[in-house]
């Protein structure tokens, strides 16, 4: 078993510790980015549309989970039907784009929006909406990165079985070349699935986001093989039926902390950090960027205590050959969503099964006494700069493959305009970035800020705010309204990095 500790919030200056392998240097690297450097920011469909019911669009299992009243897991009751009115207001949100000098922006589509049903029937009203989203991009030379799904499946196919239903790769399948089909010719970069290990344990493991299934150990491991299997089939269908035409990207995005070994000189905490990344990265780049299967860790430890805990097979699924093969290497870049950090160490092996991952909460800090603790705006968000830049060389390392940062970000409760927080966690983990790409030699192609806007934040619902403009959702018309944060970002994008 490994545990694991949140890392010290880092505002103004860090801290000085005992141990010679947290070196936690903060001065900045002062150069540019490559000529060809990405710099965008990202939202989400359900987060910032709105417009839940009209035009034709189905229901999606968020438009579900919020308006059931007993779920108790969304602050005050709150909901995606307006957000931030994105569904009438695109036109505004290019402009604060342009504003900003970004030249290009992550969005996703609402499968529901194109598929009422999930299936069958296209809603041509749907269509018209991501079009005019798109040329509005394009009319700025601002470059579209499209994300097919991020977590709002239709509740039609949701009463089907939804993620558990091994039908949902063909099901995905068929909606990612309705896509490919109709913005192919204009959009040129793709992601398939956005940070399926949240769909898996958020959604179907501690049943905090839509669809709430509670199922830990078992529902989590089915979820995540038809995840990865419906990305291969999406990417099989760009490659064998569009890619020659339009000569687009396909890639998937993950999200992971970096896992910081408390006693970088001592192999079992190495192992443990080297653990803990398989089992939240490993568990889909491994099948997808290695051998077309899950790692080898993964594979030992749940077949192991599955068999001790009386299963007839392992909890963990076998990919078939003809799936593996279509699995391994079908993907074009390696996404990653990053925001912080924790220590990981080893703990005895009678602690409790080799097989769980456990995460310590602040009362637990007294397991590791040279660490001081803080509390950051956002109680998960530990404000740790040179972990992106130690999990860069990892995954560049591990899988080398083009990297792109879609999203990182800074959230708050306040919403505050003067946001100096925000302008320090986004200065040090780009340039940590920076380093990353100048020092280490990592293949770092673009970053996505998260986010263009105060938004819907899931089950934290209007509370928690990453957005680089603030939103006035107490306002009908949605007013947005620049942060002192866009300054700093539309800066280092026009000086294309650190300049003395």
């Amino acid at each position: 078993m490994i545990r694991t500790v949140a890392f010290l919030c880092l505002f103004c200056a860090y801290a000085a510790m005992s141990e010679p392998n947290y070196s936690l240097e903060e001065p900045l690297l002062y150069d540019t980015f490559p000529s060809d450097f990405l710099w965008g920011t990202a939202t989400a469909s359900y987060q910032i549309e709105g417009g839940w019911n009209e035009d034709g669009k189905g229901l999606s299992i968020w438009d579900t989970f919020t308006a059931d009243p007993t779920n108790g897991n969304i602050a005050n009751g709150d909901n995606g039907q307006v957000a931030c009115d994105s569904y009438h207001k695109y036109k505004e949100d290019v402009q604060l784009l342009h504003n900003m000098g970004v030249n290009s922006y992550r969005f996703s589509i609402a499968w529901s929006r194109i598929l009422p049903r999930g299936t069958g029937e296209v809603n041509q009203k749907g269509i018209d909406y991501y079009n005019n989203v798109i040329n509005e991009l394009l009319l700025y030379n601002i470059t579209p990165a499209v994300t097919i799904y991020h977590w709002d499946l239709p509740q039609a196919l949701q009463d089907r079985g939804g993620w558990l239903n091994p039908e949902i790769a063909y099901w995905f399948e068929d909606y990612s070349r309705i896509l490919f089909k109709e913005f192919g010719d204009r959009v040129k970069f793709w992601i398939t699935l956005n940070e399926p290990w949240v769909v898996a344990i958020a959604g179907h493991t501690n049943g905090e986001m839509a669809p709430g299934l509670r199922g830990p150990g078992i529902l989590e491991y089915k979820v995540v093989h038809n995840l990865i299997r419906s990305h291969a089939k999406a990417y099989r269908v760009y490659h064998n039926e569009f890619y020659q035409s339009q000569g687009g990207e396909v890639g998937i995005t993950l999200n992971s902390d970096w896992f910081e070994p408390v006693n970088a000189t001592d192999p079992d905490h190495v192992e443990a950090s080297v653990t803990k990344l398989q089992f939240m990265i490993g568990w889909f780049a491994h099948p997808i960027f290695v051998n077309g299967k899950y790692p080898e860790v993964m594979r030992q430890k749940i077949d192991a205590k599955s068999a001790a805990q009386g299963f007839a097979e392992s909890r963990l699924p076998q990919f078939t050959e003809e799936e593996s093969l279509e699995i391994m290497n079908s993907s074009d870049f390696f996404g990653l969503n990053h925001y912080t950090s924790s220590l990981v160490y080893p703990t005895p092996k009678s602690d409790i099964s080799p097989a769980t991952i456990s995460w310590f909460t602040d009362d637990d800090v007294n397991e590791y006494q040279d660490a001081k603790w803080y509390k950051a705006a956002s109680s998960w968000l530990k404000v740790v700069p040179f972990g992106l830049r130690r999990l860069l060389k990892w995954i560049d390392e591990t899988y080398q493959k083009p990297i792109y940062v879609t999203e990182n970000g800074f959230s708050d409760f306040i919403g505050n305009l003067d946001d100096m927080q925000r302008i320090y966690y986004y200065k040090h983990y780009i340039n940590q970035m920076l380093k990353a790409i100048k020092l280490d030699g990592a293949n770092v192609k673009g970053y996505y800020a998260w986010s263009l806007l105060d938004n819907f934040e899931w089950a934290k619902g209007y509370t928690e705010k990453f957005g680089l403009h603030y939103v006035d959702f107490n306002d009908p018309a949605r007013p947005r309204t620049p942060k002192e944060s866009t300054k700093f970002i539309t800066k280092l994008i026009n000086d294309h990095g650190f300049l003395p």
